[in-house]
This record gives structure tokens, C-alpha cells and sequence, in this order.
């Protein structure tokens, strides 16, 4: 980074104050947590290498804003886009062979609550629902510029103006393309059933009772607490179930090395109940392994979907959980 005059650390911290907010926007373009981090950091760094050429035309955070769009569209420089199992594929049977796993860039990645949420619950009230796996996943749907007018105008609440300035475009383009996006969205995204709120004692009672059903590995209990059309998705697997008693079926059969797994309680990622989820390790009496991040989704008083990502060399660093769990000796 230059060292141009007027630059001080003071600068930075200006732009700190910016960073969840910034991450929790770029996760909603580019699908994935560590892309997001590092479009964030790529926009500090343009940012500091401007900042005497800021002349304070626009408000400090719309001109942060400006620079992660360009970094977003840069990394989005191509056809791929990040998806779910479910967006690739009808459900598979129970005892389908399991099929290789895909890429991590095929897939969306769930990003930490403390990552993209503020300590203003207000805050984190109005933006969780906008980063459910399911909204960020519809997103994926848009071209990119669509993608950000979508999120800067109904999530962000940008004027047309402010979006366009951000995009170099006029208003009149920038709504154009909101009214295809919105369009697009009204096709793809399923309904917003999946909210959780942590202050509703019986949803409350719903994770605990799933967690005391999966630790036992207790099927009966645990497809009594399933929504009828339940979603089982383990990223980068492409394969997924359907229903609780295929779920059950899974469960018992490809699922079977879960048995006795322990189910490490987490800040929350998407908003949304999460847990480091290890399983018995196959050669080492009394310690667990690593074996997912696991997201539930809730529809009201059942859990619509299972999500274990499966890929924890990567996530299990990002939620801060140990390499490996041990039975305590004596």
C-alpha cells in the first residue's frame, strides 16, 4: 500500500467500521465466505491506494461500496456460478452410490453470523433473511450486474441514483434491470419460510431437540421433528434426499458413521442454528473428527433442511472449532 500524504491509520479504522456489512454483501454476489473476506480485503486495498483521489462527493461508505462492486463483478468474470444440490438435480434415492464430490466453487458456502452481522440486533434482524442459504442461492441465478442492482436497491435500500453511480449507469438502466431481476427472483426463490428467531422458546426447543435426536442417533425421534418434504444436502456431494424417512434411510445407511457424533454448538452462520459436527474417529478410540458444518433451516415448529458442508479443512478454521475432540481422561 502507498503511503500518500493525509493517509493515517485513522483511515483504515474508517474503513473497518465498514467490513461486516461490506462481507455480508459480497457473500450475497460471489456465494462464498472466504471470497467475500478476500473481496473485502481487495477493496480495502484499492481503497487506501485511492483514498487521496476520494474527494468526499459521496458518502464514504457508498464509495466502499462502489469499489467491492467492481471487485465482485471482477471475480465474477465468468459463466460459473455457485449453487446447491438441490438447484443441480432431483432427489436421489437413499442408497444411490454416493457420486464424487464436486469442486468447492460449484457450491454455496454458509458464512459465519459473526462475520456478516453487527451487534445492533435491529441489524441483524432486517439482513439475516437476505442471507438465507436459500436467497444467496436464488441470487446465483442473475447476471451479475442484475445481482447487485437486486441486493443494492431491495436489500441494501440504495436509491436508483446511488446504484447507479456505484454501477456507472443511468437510473433508468439501473430499474430496468431491477424489474428483470425481480423478475427472475419471482421464478426462482422459494418462499422466505426459513427464519429463525432465537428468542422463540419453542424453535429453541426444536434445535435442542434435534441435536438430543441426532447425538442418540434416535431416526424415530428425529423424523418426528422433520417437515414432510425435508431437504438432507452435504455439499460438495452432489447427491440429496427428500422426506424424513429417506433422511432416516440415509441416516442409517450412508449416514452410518455418524453414529455417536457430537454436535458442537456455534454463533449461528446465515443466520441460522449451526454446529461443528464431528463424528468418531475410525482409528482412535474416544476422539472425534471433524465431519461437517451443519445448518439447519426451520420452517415454524419443523426443520426444513439439513445442510452438512462437508468440506471442514476449510470451514472448520472459519468458525473457529478444534481440529479434533477428545474423551476427557480420568
Amino acid at each position: 500500500m502507498n503511503d500518500s500524504v493525509g493517509l493515517t491509520p485513522d483511515v483504515l479504522e474508517s474503513f473497518e467500521g465498514h467490513r461486516r456489512e461490506l462481507c455480508a454483501y459480497a457473500y450475497r454476489m460471489l456465494g462464498s465466505s472466504f471470497e467475500a473476506e478476500d473481496a473485502v480485503q481487495e477493496t480495502f486495498t484499492r481503497a487506501w491506494k485511492s483514498y487521496d483521489s476520494f474527494e468526499g462527493r459521496a458518502s464514504l461508505r457508498s464509495w466502499l461500496y462502489k469499489i467491492t462492486t467492481n471487485v465482485c463483478l471482477d471475480m465474477l468474470d465468468g459463466p460459473q456460478r455457485r449453487a446447491r444440490p438441490m438447484d443441480l438435480s432431483g432427489p436421489s434415492r437413499p442408497d444411490s452410490p454416493l457420486p464424487m464430490p464436486q469442486p468447492d466453487y460449484v457450491w454455496i458456502e454458509p458464512i459465519p453470523n459473526a462475520l456478516a452481522f453487527g451487534s445492533d440486533p435491529a441489524e441483524h434482524a432486517s439482513a439475516k433473511d437476505t442471507l438465507r442459504l436459500a436467497f444467496v442461492a436464488a441470487c446465483q441465478h442473475l447476471p451479475a450486474t442484475q445481482r447487485a442492482i437486486l441486493i443494492m436497491r431491495e436489500v441494501l435500500r440504495f436509491s436508483a441514483s446511488e446504484t447507479a453511480e456505484a454501477l456507472t449507469m443511468s437510473p433508468a438502466s439501473v430499474n430496468s434491470a431491477l424489474q428483470r431481476a425481480r423478475a427472475t427472483m419471482s421464478k426462482v426463490q422459494p418462499t422466505a419460510t426459513d427464519t429463525y428467531d432465537e428468542t422463540d422458546d419453542d424453535q429453541r426447543k426444536l434445535v435442542d431437540d434435534f441435536v438430543k435426536a441426532f447425538e442418540a442417533y434416535d431416526m424415530d425421534t428425529l423424523t418426528t421433528l422433520l417437515k414432510t418434504d425435508v431437504a438432507l444436502s452435504m455439499p460438495p456431494i452432489e447427491l440429496w434426499v427428500s422426506g424424513p424417512e429417506n433422511v432416516a434411510a440415509f441416516m442409517l445407511g450412508h449416514g452410518k458413521g455418524c453414529r455417536d457424533s457430537r454436535m458442537i454448538r456455534l454463533a449461528g452462520a446465515n443466520g441460522l442454528p449451526a454446529f461443528g459436527h464431528y463424528k468418531p474417529s475410525e482409528t482412535e478410540p474416544g476422539v472425534w473428527v471433524p465431519w461437517s458444518i451443519t445448518v439447519l433451516e426451520l420452517d415454524g415448529d419443523s426443520i426444513a433442511g439439513l445442510n452438512f458442508f462437508l468440506d471442514t479443512e476449510k470451514l472448520f478454521p472459519l468458525f473457529g472449532l478444534a481440529p479434533e475432540l477428545r474423551e476427557p481422561v480420568g
